[in-house]
C-alpha cells in the first residue's frame, strides 16, 4: 500500500478534493490523505457543494492537522500553492499553483474543482509507478528508527544487523491500512528480532 498526503493551509477545499478525486479514480493499493497545518473548523461551505455537484459528498469530512507522523509516513506528496505556510514533508513532494477556493464564488470554485481533477488524473497517469516505486518515505522511516537501535544494541550487534531488522521490521507493515502506529511497532519488532539475534543458540 502506498499513501500521497494532499497538503493545503486549511485542510478545507484544495486538499479536500484533491483526496476526494484521488480517492475515485486511483487503484486500490494506493490511497491519499489530506491535512493542513492550520485546519479549519469545517470544509468550505462552496467546496461541499461543489463537490456534490460531481457525486462526491464532503459534508462529513473535518479538517485535520498535519502531523509529523503523517509526514513521515507519505510516500509521495503534493502541496498546493501554500507557501511558506505548508511544512516541510520528507518524501517526494511536487506543488501545485491552485487558487485558494476560500471565500470565491460558486462558479469560481467550480473552476478549482475541475483544475484539481485535472491534475490528479495527471498525477496517476504519468506518475503511477513512480509513487509505487519511490523509497524515499522509507528511507526517512528507517533513518528515523535507527539511533535508538543503534543505541541500544551497538555493542552487540553490527550496524549492518541492525539495518537490516530495522527494513525487515518496516517493510512487515508497509501494506498496514492504517500507519498510526507503524512506527512504534516496526521499531518493537526490530528489537525483538535483535534481541533474540543476541542470544545463544539451543544446545
Amino acid at each position: 500500500m502506498r499513501y500521497v498526503l494532499f497538503v493545503c493551509t486549511h485542510n478545507a477545499g484544495r486538499s479536500q478534493m484533491a483526496e476526494a478525486f484521488f480517492a475515485r479514480h486511483a487503484p486500490p493499493d494506493i490511497r491519499a490523505e489530506s491535512a493542513g497545518q492550520e485546519p479549519a473548523r469545517e470544509v468550505w461551505p462552496q467546496v461541499v457543494e461543489a463537490m456534490n455537484e460531481v457525486g462526491i459528498d464532503l459534508r462529513e469530512r473535518r479538517p485535520q492537522k498535519l502531523t509529523v507522523e503523517m509526514q513521515l509516513h507519505a510516500d509521495w506528496a503534493i502541496t498546493l500553492a501554500c507557501g511558506a505556510q505548508c511544512p516541510y514533508v520528507p518524501t517526494t513532494v511536487e506543488d501545485w499553483d491552485i487558487p485558494d477556493p476560500a471565500g470565491r464564488s460558486l462558479d469560481e470554485v467550480r473552476a478549482i474543482r475541475d483544475a484539481i481533477e485535472t491534475r490528479v488524473r495527471e498525477l496517476l497517469d504519468e506518475k503511477i509507478d513512480l509513487i509505487r516505486s519511490d523509497r524515499t518515505a522509507h528511507q526517512a522511516r528507517l533513518w528515523r528508527l535507527l539511533p535508538n537501535l543503534v543505541a541500544e544494541f551497538g555493542g552487540q550487534r553490527s550496524e549492518e544487523e541492525i539495518r537490516t531488522a530495522a527494513d525487515a521490521a518496516l517493510a512487515e507493515f508497509q501494506d498496514a491500512p492504517v500507519r498510526s502506529f507503524v512506527m512504534t511497532i516496526a521499531n518493537r519488532k526490530a528489537r525483538e528480532v535483535l534481541r533474540a539475534s543476541g542470544q545463544p543458540a539451543p544446545v
